[in-house]
């Protein structure tokens, strides 16, 4: 109980009626002060007016300020032990899932168009295989540029340049007259949307603790391949209505809508973010592990290079991604030349790997995360990584040597969902080694990734053209997905690729 004021009161305490001190109230009574309403030691020392009022003399300032810190930290307020976490990183996440549908829908689409293409533009098949190369190629080129852009300046205005560029030449594919033009603009393609995956893992490595990245990178992935299992369908019902080059205008134009929603509500740290709250903020910050912001001094590039992990997994992402472009260059060819598909069975089928595919992103992803958390970070992706992609290549070889062609659909669907399988493990082991360098090692490693994709149509075209045989490059590619399992044995997910623990 206080005393009656006689004189002004405390004009910070005041409003919530815990200063009952004077000018003449006793040590007593200033202590009581602090102890019930100043809980704020800057008003304490900084408030001439504030600190004449209460009665607090120049001697028991100290004291009075080790008190409250104490009193704030024995007791924390019932609103932060009440408060709920907020939800904005999942709608990061949604955002990071539309913007993936829209990739594959852009790339996924010029295999399914591609007959029409060749007719059109007098093209044949090796030419073909340098359009689709000429793409991934550049995509790889400026992957790891880009995926450094994003880690110096944020994936808020990095993502919305690529999304912008990369359709304003999805649209442009319908102007190409000839093979050259459409070489050049498909290699402008590659170079506006390369960065997109570094740069996505980079703002998870903001948004998401470490025991929820692979989770959240799977269901990345599951949008991506969601979007590739659908485009074969909606391109093979479209082209019956529309002329190949209406298609590409019309799916170029979805990334504008993205572009704008992205750089309008998105923010590169959650704390910057208006709907974050506390418990969310501390939720993400007590489990994003190394922590260097944006801005940083440098790369590591001695280290990021020549790490035995990174250098590991580059191998293994190669492999996975050589294997898995088969299914968005030559696999309607292949369906339809090969096993005999047609039409609108041809589009179902060749939808069919990316739509089991999402499966594997789901699942995989929660599944690394749960071992994760049960087992650590050796098991819990390297263990998932390895027998994923081994089982990759095992499915790639049977549904190469079935000889049903439904089987082989089939088959090749497993494959594909046990290489998606791993992709939360690579990604998860990419951020948990990086940190604060997540985008550049993500585009290291899809830097990898894309060398296999160059490779694999080109190399695919060729042997079939001197063998005639369909089954020596897709042995190729299982055997070289096997070889890619047995790499994970060499990725130490627990040790960080740049810090005192590197090596």
């Amino acid at each position: 109980m206080g005393v009656t004021p006689s004189g002004p009161v405390c004009p910070v305490c005041e409003p919530v009626g815990a200063c009952e001190s004077t000018r003449d109230s006793t040590r007593k009574s200033a202590v009581s002060c602090t102890d019930r309403g100043c809980q704020d030691e800057n008003e304490i020392f900084d408030d001439v007016e504030h600190n004449e009022l209460c009665g607090l003399e120049p001697d028991l300032l100290g004291d009075i300020y080790l008190m409250s810190s104490a009193l704030s930290l024995q007791k924390p307020s019932i609103e932060q032990k009440s408060e709920r976490p907020s939800r904005v990183r999942y709608r990061v996440l949604g955002l990071g899932v539309c913007l993936s549908m829209i990739t594959y829908l852009d790339r996924v689409c010029i295999s399914i168009t591609a007959p029409k293409i060749i007719e059109d533009l007098s093209l044949t098949k090796l030419q073909m295989s340098f359009v689709f190369s000429a793409f991934t190629l550049a995509y790889g080129l400026f992957e790891i540029p880009t995926g450094w852009w994003g880690d110096r300046i944020g994936t808020r205005k990095v993502l919305t340049r690529i999304v912008v560029w990369w359709s304003v030449f999805t649209m442009a594919t319908a102007g190409a007259l000839n093979y050259v033009s459409l070489l050049i603009v498909r290699f402008l393609f590659g170079a506006g949307e390369a960065g997109a995956w570094p740069n996505a893992a980079r703002t998870f490595s903001r948004w998401f603790p470490a025991t929820e990245r692979g989770t959240a990178q799977g269901i990345f992935f599951m949008g991506a391949h969601l979007g590739g299992g659908l485009t074969p369908i909606l391109v093979t019902a479209m082209l019956a209505h529309m002329h190949w080059r209406t298609t590409f205008l019309i799916f170029g134009s979805v990334g504008f809508v993205w572009a704008f929603a992205w750089y309008r509500w998105f923010r590169d740290e959650p704390e910057q973010h208006a709907s974050v709250n506390q418990a969310e903020l501390r939720h993400i910050q007590s489990g994003r592990g190394l922590d260097h912001g944006h801005h940083l001094a440098g790369v590591p590039w001695k280290r990021l290079l020549l790490n035995r992990s990174m250098l590991a997994l580059c191998f293994m992402y190669m492999t996975q991604s050589y294997g898995f472009y088969f299914f968005m260059t030559w696999l309607p060819a292949y369906l339809e030349k090969e096993r005999g598909f047609s039409a609108l069975k041809l589009g179902l089928m060749t939808g069919l790997p990316m739509m089991m595919a999402i499966l594997g992103d789901l699942f995989g992803g929660f599944t690394t995360d749960s071992l994760c958390k049960r087992f650590g970070l050796r098991i819990g992706r390297c263990a998932v990584g390895g027998i994923s992609l081994l089982l990759a290549g095992l499915f790639m070889i049977a549904g190469t040597a079935t000889s049903s062609p439904v089987g082989s659909a089939i088959l090749f669907g497993l494959g594909a969902t046990a290489g998606s399988f791993m992709l939360g493990a690579s990604w998860g082991a990419v951020i948990d080694m990086a940190g604060g360098h997540a985008g550049v090692a993500g585009a290291c490693m899809n830097t990898a990734g894309q060398i296999g994709g160059v490779l694999s149509p080109i190399v695919l075209a060729w042997l079939l053209g001197r063998t005639g045989a369909w089954a020596v490059p897709l042995y190729l590619m299982g055997l070289l997905q096997v070889a890619g399992g047995a790499s994970w044995l060499l990725v130490e997910p627990s040790r960080p690729v740049v810090g005192d623990e590197a090596h």
